[in-house]
C-alpha cells in the first residue's frame, strides 16, 4: 500500500503545473495539461477506455460510498437520456448535522496557506483526470452528450476550468504578502515600526448548485475557486445529473483525508425526488457563497433572496449572430451548421438568432438573398447530419422533455426553413434524438399569422432551435443585437462581415453591452466553444450571467484579507 502524500510531496509534484497555469492565464496562449484524446489514457495509473467503461458499469445499481456526517437515507433515480436506468443511490444528508460538521476542519485548511490548498486541489484534479474515461460515461449518461463530447467537455475541458480557477484564486491570495515590516519616519524621533501579518480568510461554506447539461464543466470552477480560497464546499447536484459531481466529491474527500485535512471540507447534498433543497440551502446563514448554473428564474431568485451569500450565477441569454457579408461563404455555412448542431443546441453558448439583411449579403460566390442564405444554411445542416451515425455522434440526446416540447412548438412560430427529424440511435434505442429546426422570422414584422415574431426571437428557446431573423440593414442588426443583449443577455455573439465599418460597429456594441464576440469564424473554432486559460466564458456584464469563467472577480471575493499588526 502506497504511503499517503505529504503536503511537501504534493508541492513538489504539482507546483510546476501551477506555475504553468499562472503563466497561461498571463499570456492567454494555448495550454492544457489534460489530454483531449481518449487514447492518451491507460498508462501511469490512468484508466484505459475499457477500464473506464468497466468502472462506470460497476457503479450502476449500487450505492456510491461517501461516508459523511448526517446521512439519514439513500436517494437516487437518475435515468440516462440514452434510456438507461442508472440505479445509483447517494447519501441523503440531515443538513442540520452536516453543515456544522463542515465547519470543523476550516481552521486547519485556512492555516495551511494558499500554496498547500492549491496543490491539494491539483491532486484532486489529477485523480479525476486519471479516471477521465469513467467520468466521461457518467457525464454522457446524465447529460445526454454524445460520448466524445462528454469525454472532452466533461473530462479535460472541465478539469482545465477547475485548474484555471485554482490559478486565478492562488494569484489573488498571494497578491498581498504574508507579512510586512512597516516603518514610518518621525524626523528626529524614533520611527514608528509595526510588524504586520496578512491572512486570506474564507467566507464560510460555499454551495455549488449543479446543472443538468454540463455538471463538471460548469461545476468545477466554483467548486475549486471556493475550496482553494479556504472555504468548505457543499455540492448540490442537479437531480438528473448527480453521478459526475458525486464522484468528484468522493475523490476530493479521499485526497483531503490523505493530505491530513478534514474530508468534510467537501460534501454532497443529494435530494429526494421533488425535495427542492436548493432554495432551503441557499438561505441558510452558514452558506456564504453560491455558484449556480441554470434557469434565469431561479438565478434571479437566488440573487434576490440569498442576501447573506456572495452569489455567482450563469443564467440564460439569447445568443445572436449577425450575417452581413463573408469572403468564405462555404466555410461560414459549415461553421454555423456545426455550431447549431453540437449537442442538439443544448449549450448556453449556442447561437439562437441569426440576423440577416432582408436584401441579402455579399459573398465570395456572389450576392445571396436572405432566402438563399437561409436555404443554404438549412442544406448545410442537413448535409452535416444526413448520415445518422455522424448525427448521433454530434447531437447526443435530448436532455429532458422540456427541450423536446420547445423544439416541437418552434415550428408553429414561423415559416420552417429546416424541419427537425427524428433519428434512431441503434446503441441506445430509447434515446430521444432530434436534428435542429430553423424558423424564419421578420425583425420588422410584429405578427405572423397570429404569432408574435418579436416575442419569439427575444425569448430564449433552449435546445436545437434557431431563428433566421430578417432585418432591414446592418445598422438595424446592430440595434437589435444591442437590445437583445440589454434585455435578455448573451453568453456569446458572432458576426460575419467583410466591412471594417460594420465590424467596428458590432465590436463597439459588444464592448458597450459587455458581450463576448467572435468574428468571421469559418474553420475549426466555433462560437459556442471557449478554451480555458485563454477565453472568458461569459462576461458577467449582461443579464445572462453576473460572473465570468474565469477572471479575478470570480475568485477575489471568496475570501477577505485580515490584518494583524503589532509594534515591532
Amino acid at each position: 500500500m502506497a504511503a499517503e502524500p505529504t503536503t511537501h510531496e504534493l508541492i513538489a509534484k504539482h507546483r510546476p503545473t501551477l506555475d504553468q497555469a499562472l503563466e497561461a492565464i498571463r499570456t492567454r496562449a494555448y495550454w492544457s495539461p489534460h489530454p483531449e484524446h481518449p487514447k492518451a489514457y491507460g498508462d501511469n495509473g490512468s484508466l484505459s477506455a475499457g477500464e473506464g467503461k468497466a468502472a462506470f458499469d460497476a457503479l450502476l445499481g449500487g450505492r456510491l460510498a461517501i461516508d459523511q456526517p448526517g446521512t439519514d437515507d439513500w436517494v437516487g433515480g437518475e435515468v440516462s437520456p440514452f434510456g438507461i436506468d442508472l440505479g445509483v443511490t447517494y447519501p441523503h444528508a440531515d443538513i442540520d448535522v452536516l453543515l456544522p460538521a463542515m465547519k470543523a476542519g476550516r481552521r486547519a485548511w485556512r492555516d495551511a496557506g494558499a500554496e498547500t490548498r492549491a496543490v491539494v486541489c491539483l491532486e484532486i484534479l489529477k485523480r479525476i483526470s486519471d479516471r477521465t474515461h469513467e467520468f466521461a460515461h457518467a457525464v454522457m449518461h446524465t447529460s445526454g452528450q454524445a460520448f466524445m463530447m462528454a469525454f472532452q467537455a466533461g473530462g479535460p475541458h472541465a478539469q482545465d476550468r477547475g485548474l484555471e480557477a485554482v490559478a486565478y484564486a492562488y494569484a489573488e491570495q498571494v497578491r498581498t504578502p504574508d507579512a510586512a515590516e512597516w516603518t514610518k519616519p518621525q524626523g528626529k524621533r524614533d520611527p514608528l515600526v509595526l510588524d504586520k501579518r496578512f491572512t486570506p480568510v474564507p467566507r464560510g461554506i460555499a454551495l455549488v448548485i449543479g446543472c443538468n447539461t454540463f455538471p463538471t464543466w460548469n461545476g468545477y470552477p466554483g467548486l475549486f475557486a471556493s475550496l482553494v480560497t479556504g472555504n468548505a464546499v457543499l455540492v448540490k447536484p442537479h437531480p438528473r445529473a448527480v453521478l459526475p459531481l458525486a464522484l468528484t466529491v468522493q475523490v476530493a474527500r479521499e485526497v483531503l483525508t490523505e493530505a491530513g485535512f478534514d474530508p468534510n471540507l467537501v460534501a454532497l447534498a443529494a435530494e429526494r425526488p421533488g425535495e427542492g433543497i436548493a432554495k432551503t440551502l441557499a438561505v441558510r446563514p452558514e452558506i456564504r457563497i453560491i455558484d449556480y448554473t441554470g434557469s434565469t428564474a431561479f438565478g434571479d431568485w437566488l440573487e434576490a433572496n440569498a442576501r447573506q451569500a456572495q452569489v455567482y450565477t450563469e443564467k440564460a441569454g439569447v445568443n445572436t449572430v449577425i450575417v452581413e457579408s463573408t469572403d468564405n461563404y462555404k466555410g461560414m455555412l459549415s461553421n454555423l451548421a456545426f455550431s447549431l448542431s453540437l449537442y442538439s443546441g443544448q449549450m448556453c453558448t449556442t447561437p439562437q438568432n441569426l440576423l440577416i439583411p432582408r436584401d441579402g449579403i455579399g459573398t465570395d460566390t456572389g450576392p445571396k438573398s436572405y432566402d438563399e442564405v437561409v436555404a443554404d444554411l438549412a442544406q448545410s445542416v442537413g448535409g452535416l447530419l444526413g448520415d445518422d451515425a455522424r448525427a448521433n455522434a454530434l447531437l447526443g440526446a435530448i436532455v429532458n422533455p422540456d427541450v423536446k416540447a420547445r423544439l416541437e412548438a418552434a415550428s408553429r412560430l414561423g415559416e420552417v426553413a429546416l424541419a427537425s427529424r427524428e433519428i434512431t440511435n441503434p446503441e441506445f434505442p430509447k434515446a430521444t434524438v432530434r436534428t435542429p429546426v430553423i424558423v424564419k422570422l421578420d425583425g420588422a414584422r410584429k405578427y405572423w399569422e397570429g404569432a408574435d415574431d418579436e416575442a419569439a426571437y427575444l425569448s430564449e428557446c433552449f435546445g436545437p432551435v434557431s431563428f433566421a431573423v430578417a432585418v432591414d440593414s446592418a445598422e438595424d442588426a446592430v440595434r437589435l443585437l444591442r437590445r437583445t443583449v440589454q434585455e435578455k443577455g448573451a453568453m456569446t455573439v458572432g458576426a460575419y462581415t467583410t466591412s471594417r465599418e460594420v465590424a467596428a460597429s458590432i465590436e463597439e456594441a459588444c464592448l458597450e453591452e459587455c458581450a463576448q464576440l467572435s468574428l468571421n469564424l469559418t474553420g475549426g473554432v466555433y462560437v459556442n466553444q471557449t478554451a480555458a486559460f485563454s477565453d472568458f466564458h461569459g462576461s458577467g456584464g449582461n443579464p445572462a450571467a453576473n460572473a465570468a469563467l474565469c477572471d479575478g472577480a470570480f475568485v477575489a471575493n471568496r475570501f477577505r484579507v485580515v490584518e494583524v499588526r503589532r509594534e515591532a
